[in-house]
């Protein structure tokens, strides 16, 4: 029993763009190629295997044999999986003359936003159980984006038979998958419950029956987790936490989440054009004091732009010491020795990286004071404030980051490369350095994930002797679990997968 915390919009994997509905319809489907359990590596998934082109441009996908479709009470399935399914997969969401392409809804938001219209060149059947798929341009995250869970598969054979008995959106309401998971019943805002489907193709499930108890407030599901109703929690409330430790029953499972909270530095403007200024403020600013007083328990200090739980990050790195004298010698040199009067911007709201911009900004400010900087809060409406700080006109400023699947590109590229810089995208810091952009975009072009490793390893490197940002921290996920879970594993981007989860009679 997992206490959820809210319904989902349907069961379409395509059209969903919300982690509770992610979670729903997670049981059911499944991908071209998984995430690892736990965690971010790219595994096979109904396609056993794949080879990519040296060019990087055509991948071949060799399907799974043998792979049985669920059914209900709409639809029998007369055949077994195969790239038909794959082929409905993508046209559902790239070609407007698909006839599913409007059902339930015509935004197939993550497939744009993934820019996958003009990736993609081709998708083709080569037989049966072979797809190959032809791309514009090379696309080192490609395969993870295929992971993602826009790109759950469908079956093609319940498509075009639902459309002939002219109910198309019941494939997207009464779903139908190859997952472990089939769908019993959804009553919205009450239950969702799933039964094991005993052919899927990795081995049945260890639950028989699965159930998410919606429930929207935290202080309940933590009554419902007690009473021993739910199992699993997501969210709780960090005022809840003292009590949920000492509960004998639960055991609190957390790791680093997928997310960085940082301060920018306008790399454009005076005096953050100069490295070593940046660097002084980097010195002068107490982040373990912080990072305490505010997340809680529910943070680490950074380091590095990417979090310790994505692959390439580089260990090696020491972080800029806490060292306000140094900070002050490092202002004179740069020809600041009385400091200098800035902005320090914090969002209005909280974040899943960030429990308070406004507490954090206080003490930021009063650190500053002691080097002779004289930093003004300022604030405005969250829409507003992100608006303005791509607009660029902050000196610095707070904001931060959750990945999305798993790869570095997500967020070294997306936050700090020159693109990004340019058009009031995600680069807040305007931040466009030579040396760090080719080896970003040389990364997305090298298809080896130990090249491309070594390739991200060296841009932290630099990214930390230029300073753009004052790392603050990483936020941790917290979810608390009954003690007779068996091997519950928590996943990197927030998701809930139940499969490969037992309970102890």
């Amino acid at each position: 029993m997992f206490c959820s915390e809210g319904s989902p919009e349907n069961f379409a994997p395509s059209i969903n763009t919300t982690g509770t509905s992610f979670d729903a319809s997670e049981q059911i489907y499944d991908n071209l190629v998984d995430f690892e359990r736990g965690g971010t590596k790219v595994v096979p998934g109904l396609a056993r295997s794949w080879t990519v082109s040296k060019d990087g441009l055509e991948y071949v996908f060799n399907l799974r044999k043998g792979v049985k479709w669920q059914s209900n009470k709409n639809f029998k399935p007369s055949r077994d999986f195969n790239a038909d399914d794959i082929l409905f997969m993508f046209e559902r969401q790239w070609k407007e003359n698909d006839p599913y392409f409007k059902v339930t809804s015509s935004n197939h938001s993550y497939f744009g936003d993934m820019g996958l219209p003009k990736l993609l060149k081709s998708v083709d059947k080569v037989d049966e159980y072979t797809v190959k798929i032809v791309l514009n341009a090379p696309e080192a995250p490609f395969l993870s984006n295929l992971a993602m869970q826009f790109a759950g598969v469908q079956s093609k054979e319940y498509a075009i038979a639902m459309l002939k008995a002219g109910t198309p959106e019941k494939i997207d309401q009464e779903p139908v998958g190859t997952g472990p998971f089939t769908l019993v019943q959804y009553q919205k805002d009450a239950v969702i419950r799933y039964k094991a489907f005993p052919q899927y193709w990795a081995g049945k499930a260890k639950i028989d029956d699965l159930i998410f108890s919606i429930t929207p407030d935290a202080s309940v599901r933590w009554a419902k987790l007690q009473k021993g109703e739910c199992h699993v929690m997501p969210y709780p409330n960090p005022a809840d936490l003292p009590a949920i430790r000492k509960d004998p029953k639960v055991v609190v499972l957390e790791q680093p989440g997928l997310n960085v909270g940082y301060l920018a530095y306008n790399t454009t403007k005076k005096p953050f054009d100069d490295v070593r200024v940046r660097k002084a403020i980097n010195m002068a600013i107490n982040k373990k004091a912080i990072v305490d007083a505010v997340y809680l328990g529910t943070g680490v200090p950074a380091t590095n732009p990417i979090p310790p739980t994505q692959w390439s990050y580089n260990k090696s790195i020491k972080d800029d010491p806490f060292d306000p004298v140094a900070a002050k010698k490092l202002l004179a040199a740069a020809g600041l020795a009385d400091g200098f009067t800035t902005d320090l911007w914090a969002m209005p709201v909280q974040r899943p990286y960030n429990p308070n911009a406004r507490r954090i900004a206080e003490l930021m400010q009063a650190d500053l004071a002691k080097i002779g900087v004289k930093a003004e809060i300022k604030s405005f409406e969250w829409g507003e404030y992100r608006k303005r700080m791509q607009n660029g006109e902050h000196q610095m400023g707070m904001l931060g980051w959750t990945g999305d699947n798993g790869d570095p590109d997500n967020f070294l590229n997306t936050l700090l490369g020159c693109s990004a810089a340019k058009n009031n995208g995600s680069n807040v810091a305007k931040f466009c350095y030579q040396p760090f952009e080719d080896l970003v975009q040389k990364a997305k072009v090298v298809s080896k994930p130990a090249d491309r490793a070594k390739l991200y390893e060296q841009a932290q490197v630099i990214f930390k002797q230029q300073a753009p940002w004052f790392t603050i921290a990483h936020a941790v996920q917290i979810k608390p679990v009954r003690k007779e879970v068996v091997d519950f594993k928590l996943s990197p981007f927030g998701r809930h997968n139940f499969y490969g989860v037992g309970i102890k009679e």
